[in-house]
């Protein structure tokens, strides 16, 4: 039985530090009564899932440790980071890669997301270490098929922020791996993000730390459902947000969560459960999207269309580069020419993928997302292919 007294209990005994973070605990709480409530799990599913859990709660802990030990950590300046953020599946994970491909921006790795302690500055000879740890993890860690296609990843290629907002419990995307609306909307509507990203920021410092300061670029889709709380944060941080088809994304994002839940539930995954859950899921992302729009704060975002950057990626990020206040050296264009040359679209696999296998109905999509469509000018997903020449 999952138990989160217990959980939070065992990881402050094996860390050697107390849980002062106010607010986590009650995150877990609902997470596990949401999990017991609409997520059956066979007794190793629920082991799993504790394991992670644990996991999850011992990272946050090592680095109240790290901070009690070494307290100037906490004055590290997170200066100007550049939030990367857009609809689940719209392209952010691609536009990740172009930002890795520019040396002047700090992007966390995939060892770094799981195992953040210790800091790499700290103790340089333990990234090797991590790195070939994180490898032989990856080796055996299962995915259904077509995971390459549906997902860019590669083992020491740069990461999205889920780990470090997992470990508060605030990230959106345990939806995507269990079924738990219960809890997702429990993180809009009642839990403090604000803290969430808090933990965040003290995870980056710890990995920034006796290195070379850079800007970060934090690539996560679900971003867009906190940016009021990111700027408290992080009062210099820029954002920049991608926009594609959400017809297209809402497809894309229930197969991926249909394949996810279904590595760790106990039975069968309802595909149609699957279609109203996300069809729900990016209802809200777009209603958080269009209302940070029309706030105070709407200017700040630089704004990318999905279909111009697969197109021109280097065009694209010299505007993109403009509207966050840097340049565009002659290199780092050539460094992202060079990427998109070697990573055409589909080159991983084709992933094929449509609404109406999970229930839905695109008239009904269409209207439900018609003002997001219209405010930001968004093709359908055929005529913006099409208008840059990538349909066959």
């Amino acid at each position: 039985m999952l138990d989160a007294a217990q959980i939070i209990a065992e990881a402050e005994n094996q860390v050697g530090v107390a849980d002062t973070d106010v607010g986590v605990r009650g995150n877990l709480e609902r997470l596990i009564a949401e999990l017991g409530r609409d997520f059956p799990m066979s007794d190793d599913g629920e082991a799993y899932v504790r394991k992670m859990l644990l996991t999850d709660t011992v990272n946050r802990l090592e680095g109240l440790r790290w901070l009690r030990d070494f307290p100037e950590i906490a004055e590290e300046a997170i200066e100007a980071p550049v939030f990367l953020m857009g609809l689940p599946r719209s392209g952010t994970t691609y536009f990740q890669y172009l930002f890795d491909r520019d040396r002047r921006f700090r992007l966390m790795r995939t060892w770094e997301s799981i195992m953040p302690s210790p800091p790499p500055g700290h103790d340089p000879a333990s990234v090797t270490r991590r790195r070939a740890a994180w490898v032989e993890i990856q080796k055996g860690r299962a995915h259904f098929d077509g995971f390459e296609a549906l997902h860019l990843y590669d083992e020491d290629g740069s990461d999205e922020c889920h780990a470090f907002l997992e470990q508060s419990f605030g990230s959106a995307g345990l939806h995507n791996l269990y079924r738990v609306p219960g809890y997702f909307d429990y993180l809009l509507d009642e839990a403090n993000l604000g803290e969430t990203y808090r933990i965040h920021k003290r995870q980056l410092q710890l990995l920034q730390w006796k290195s070379e300061r850079r800007p970060w670029a934090l690539k996560y889709p679900n971003h867009v459902l906190a940016m009021d709380e990111i700027l408290k944060v992080h009062s210099t941080a820029k954002m920049v947000m991608t926009h594609r088809d959400p017809v297209q994304t809402l497809a894309s994002i229930c197969k991926m969560t249909f394949n996810l839940r279904g590595m760790r539930s106990a039975g069968p995954v309802d595909k149609a459960e699957v279609g109203r859950d996300m069809l729900h899921f990016i209802g809200r992302h777009i209603d958080r999207i269009m209302a940070f729009d029309q706030g105070a704060n709407g200017h700040r975002v630089v704004h990318v269309d999905y279909y111009a950057l697969v197109a021109d990626p280097v065009g694209e990020m010299f505007r993109i580069h403009e509207g966050i206040g840097v340049d565009t050296p002659e290199d780092v264009a050539e460094t992202v020419r060079a990427w998109h040359a070697a990573n055409p679209k589909n080159k991983r696999g084709a992933n094929a993928y449509t609404w109406e296998e999970y229930g839905l109905d695109e008239g009904a999509v269409l209207e439900r997302f018609g003002d997001y469509m219209r405010r930001f000018a968004i093709p359908r997903e055929n005529d913006g292919l099409a208008r840059i020449g990538a349909l066959a």
